[in-house]
C-alpha cells in the first residue's frame, strides 16, 4: 500500500465501491428483465454479477493498478491468495446470487483488502435492505455507523446457527452429518443464502454460530467485520501449512467467543476428524 493512503482511505474507497455497485445491481433487477446463465454447468450467474464485477475491478485498477485482485466472476484464480508478496483485493458482486435472482433481499456486494495474506480491511454492502457492514483492522466494526458487536451467547444449546450448501451435490454425506449434529445440539437453524451475510449477521448478534466450505471472496471481508465486532474465527479443520488463514474457507467457524470452542467439538466429532 502507498505511504499516502490509509487503511481508513482504503475501507473509504471499498465503501464506497460496494455502494454504487449495491446501486448498480439493485437497478438492474428493479428495471430490467433478468439474465442469467450457469458456470461450472450448476452455478447460477446473472448478467449483473459481471457487471457490478468489471465496475469494481475496474475501479480498483484505475487507482491501484500494482495491485491484485481475486474476484469471483472475472478473476477467479485461487492461487492469488497464496502470493502474498503484494496486496490483493477480494471481491464478491453479488453474495448471493440465488436469492437475487428469485427476488430476495439477503443479497451483499463484498469487498476486501488484504496484505501479506490478512485482511486489513472489509466492507459487506446489502443494497435491499440498505445495510453497510465495514471494518478495518483494529478500529472496530460498524453497521451504517454505528458500532456492532456479537451476541454474546454462552452456550451452544440457547444459540441460533446459519450454514450453507454446495451447488454440486455429490459428496452432502459430511454436510448432513454436521447439520444433524447441529441441529440437536442448537437453538435452530437459520439458511440465508449469503455467507457474506451470515457472518455479518454473527457480528451484530441476529446470529451466534456460522460455519460452512467457501471461497475466500464469499468470507474474507465479513470475516473481517465480525473479529472487529469481538467475535471469534477460525476453522473447524486444518489450515494447510503456509496458506493464509484469513484467506482459508474450508471448515470455516465463527462465533460468539463463548461457544466457539464447544461448537468446534461438535463439528469435528461430526466431521470424524476425531
Amino acid at each position: 500500500m502507498s505511504d499516502s493512503v490509509s487503511l481508513q482511505d482504503i475501507t473509504g474507497f471499498a465503501e464506497d465501491l460496494a455502494r454504487e455497485a449495491g446501486e448498480l445491481i439493485r437497478q438492474e433487477r428493479d428495471n430490467n428483465i433478468l439474465r442469467t446463465d450457469y458456470k461450472h454447468q450448476t452455478e447460477l450467474v446473472t448478467h449483473a454479477d459481471v457487471m457490478a464485477d468489471e465496475y469494481i475491478t475496474g475501479a480498483i485498477r484505475k487507482r491501484f493498478p500494482g495491485h491484485r485482485i481475486l474476484s469471483e466472476e472475472t478473476m477467479p484464480d485461487l492461487s492469488q491468495a497464496e502470493n502474498l508478496e503484494t496486496p490483493l483485493w477480494i471481491v464478491d458482486p453479488i453474495d448471493g446470487t440465488v436469492n437475487y435472482a428469485y427476488g430476495h433481499p439477503q443479497v451483499a456486494v463484498s469487498i476486501a483488502y488484504a496484505e501479506n495474506g490478512r485482511v486489513r480491511a472489509g466492507v459487506v454492502h446489502a443494497p435491499f435492505p440498505g445495510e453497510t457492514f465495514r471494518a478495518t483492522i483494529g478500529n472496530g466494526a460498524t453497521l451504517n455507523g454505528n458500532p456492532i458487536q456479537h451476541s454474546g451467547a454462552t452456550v451452544p444449546r440457547d444459540s441460533l446457527f446459519a450454514t450453507g450448501f454446495p451447488y454440486t451435490k455429490d459428496n452432502l454425506a459430511p454436510l448432513v452429518s454436521r447439520l444433524d449434529a447441529m441441529i440437536h445440539q442448537c437453538r435452530d437453524l437459520r439458511r440465508i443464502g449469503s455467507a457474506a451475510l451470515d457472518i455479518c449477521w454473527v457480528a451484530c448478534g441476529r446470529l451466534d454460530i456460522y460455519y460452512e466450505n467457501v471461497s475466500p471472496w464469499d468470507f474474507a471481508a465479513a470475516r473481517l467485520i465480525a473479529l472487529e465486532a469481538g467475535a471469534t474465527a477460525g476453522h473447524f479443520g486444518e489450515v494447510p501449512e503456509g496458506y493464509p488463514a484469513d484467506l482459508w474457507g474450508r471448515d470455516i467457524l465463527i462465533s460468539a467467543p463463548a461457544i466457539w470452542e464447544p461448537v468446534r467439538q461438535i463439528l469435528r466429532s461430526a466431521s470424524g476428524y476425531e
